[in-house]
């Protein structure tokens, strides 16, 4: 079928006032909920109204769910049954909004924008009853989780010969003490023989003190990391107190250097290769 070109000339007007996000929105509600309908039907062994000797219970209403999409919120009916619970597989436990504006939302998050901010965001995006501060608080748990993960991977799976450690302060809100206070964030940056650099860990502390620096490296060491023949960092007390500790007193071992090219007079420089 062809249109002709008055017609694809009204729906480009459509799409260019704002109206044709119906057109996606309420299609897909209708999918959706057509996918539910047929899900429950299985469930239960038999369609509404149909006498089967396969029926497990019966229908009992609906309870209302919406689906917060890039379409806009699409305004569903879970159906419930008198005998047991059912929640369709299509839809996740406690989704209330799809993965690219989980994104959107972690994103903001990171960049310290305001919850007030973030909701009217996520209306801009079409999710049209916004989102509260408790539910930025749940998405941003699964945040937390990936880092979690990227921080505590093993290191075993090659060695790295050169390892820069640093520090920097930044600015946070300390929930215990409901104020903004000064955090230590420390990074260590690997460097593999072939010259491939790698994030090993990063922490943050009250500051920058020996003990502090002696866990972040015995953490890393505990995931594996291994080989390491020259630290390079600041002249900062506590950090070569802490390098010295961890590194040193092992063949092949090095304590840090104030600069790459200036060693502490008690580490041994690596062989050059040349």
């Amino acid at each position: 079928m062809t249109l002709s070109e008055s017609a694809i000339n009204e729906i480009l007007a459509v799409l260019n006032e704002g109206g044709g996000t119906d057109l996606v929105r309420q299609p897909a509600q209708f999918g959706i909920q057509g996918l539910i309908e047929a899900e429950a039907t299985e469930a239960i062994g038999a369609a509404a109204w149909e006498r089967s000797p396969e029926r497990l219970t019966h229908r009992n209403g609906h309870r209302p769910r919406t689906l917060s999409t890039k379409a806009g919120d699409l305004e569903l009916g879970i159906p419930k049954f008198r005998k047991g619970a059912f929640f369709p597989e299509i839809l996740e436990p406690r989704r209330r909004i799809d993965q690219a504006m989980y994104a959107v939302v972690m994103e903001a998050y990171v960049n310290g924008v305001s919850t007030r901010s973030v909701d009217t965001l996520v209306a801009a995006l079409g999710v049209d009853t916004g989102i509260s501060k408790s539910e930025v608080s749940r998405i941003c748990a699964g945040l937390d989780e990936r880092v979690a993960a990227f921080r505590n991977r093993t290191l075993g799976h090659t060695e790295f010969p050169y390892v820069y450690l640093d520090a920097t302060y930044v600015h946070v809100r300390d929930d215990a003490l409901g104020q903004v206070v000064s955090r230590a964030v420390v990074i260590a940056t690997g460097i593999t023989i072939n010259g491939d650099r790698e994030i090993l860990g990063v922490d943050i502390g009250d500051s920058e003190d020996a003990t502090f620096w002696t866990a972040f490296l015995r953490s890393l060491k505990q995931r594996g990391l291994a080989g390491v023949r020259l630290v390079i960092s600041d002249a900062h007390e506590g950090l070569k107190k802490a390098i010295r500790k961890c590194f040193q007193g092992r063949r092949g071992s090095a304590v840090g250097c104030t600069t790459p090219a200036t060693c502490s007079p008690t580490s041994p420089r690596p062989r050059s290769s040349s």
